[in-house]
């Protein structure tokens, strides 16, 4: 998803110079509106409730996600998990116009790392059984994030992209290493590489990405079936098929290089400029000449990094 900045008065002010820009949303929802929260015989179900901008993360609601896993963590009441969304859309990602704030330059690399690193670790650490149910497309971190959880199951019309290498940031949520182990080295490059794939549901149930499509009305309902099962067979947490206990802390680590490696990648010069070119190609003139001034500048601000 694009970055948004329409505010960038600062670029013309040297005093401003050490500040990163970025109009605050103007949804007034709160963030228990925004991650809906219910439990059915055991299972909680985690809704992602943002429809109208396609459930688009924010920073609030990343770190509503991560308060909900704390809590279902530590939950006797809770064997296993669902997440999925409302609406025709899973996930379109991190809305990035939505979650960073003026700061530093030095402070905003803190904070992508941080918070980054943070909402990763938040899957990679949850104990119990976790299933998502895509009830639409799927793109970027909410994708990488939920290879991390015990399976995956999708509606016919879900599609699944990571266009990481079209934003000109590096991969996330451990896909640089997950991604290949499901998949294999030709899908994954696919998906990850200049390609860009972005395979339907019955192509990503091929290669391994997911683990079972459903019709739109009963792809809930099997989850929330399936979830149920393996509280009764006592299923112990795994990462797509893989040993949680054995992966988790190898994956963290993973996560810990790429988020520090995304940071970097945010405030480049290259991200910058494709920033531009994608908004300029949408016909958004304004935020593309916004994007301009930023690579302008850049030799001066990237000084307080």
């Amino acid at each position: 998803m694009a970055l948004r900045v329409p505010c960038i008065w600062w670029l013309r002010q040297p005093q401003y110079l050490s500040r990163m820009v970025q109009c605050r949303s103007l949804s007034t929802a709160t963030q228990d509106d925004e991650v809906v929260v219910t439990d059915l015989n055991g299972v909680r179900t985690i809704r992602m409730n943002r429809p109208d901008k396609l459930n688009a993360w924010t920073a609030s609601m990343m770190l509503r996600l991560r308060k909900v896993f704390a809590e279902a963590s530590e939950d006797s009441a809770v064997s296993a998990a669902i997440i999925t969304g409302t609406g025709r859309y899973y996930c379109a990602g991190v809305d990035l116009s939505a979650t960073l704030k003026p700061m530093h330059p030095k402070a905003l690399f803190d904070m992508i790392e941080t918070n980054n690193r943070a909402l990763f670790d938040s899957y990679l650490d949850f104990p119990k059984p976790i299933i998502v149910c895509a009830n639409g497309p799927m793109v970027g971190a909410s994708l990488t994030s939920a290879t991390l959880c015990d399976a995956i199951v999708a509606v016919n019309e879900a599609t699944f992209s990571t266009p990481f290498a079209a934003l000109g940031v590096p991969p996330e949520g451990c896909s640089s290493v997950h991604f290949e182990r499901i998949m294999g080295s030709k899908a994954a490059n696919r998906m990850l590489g200049e390609e860009g794939w972005r395979p339907t549901a019955a192509e990503a149930l091929d290669v391994g990405l997911i683990d079972a499509v459903y019709d739109q009305s009963a792809a809930l309902t099997q989850a929330q079936a399936l979830a149920e099962q393996w509280i009764v067979t006592k299923k112990p947490r795994e990462i797509k098929g893989e040993s949680w206990a054995e992966r988790r802390l190898e994956l963290k680590a993973v996560n810990a290089a790429e988020s520090h490696a995304l940071a970097t990648a945010f405030l480049s010069a290259d991200f910058i400029e494709r920033q531009r070119k994608f908004l300029e190609d949408k016909g958004k003139d304004r935020q593309a000449k916004m994007f301009y001034w930023l690579g302008a500048t850049r030799p001066l601000w990237s000084l307080l990094l």
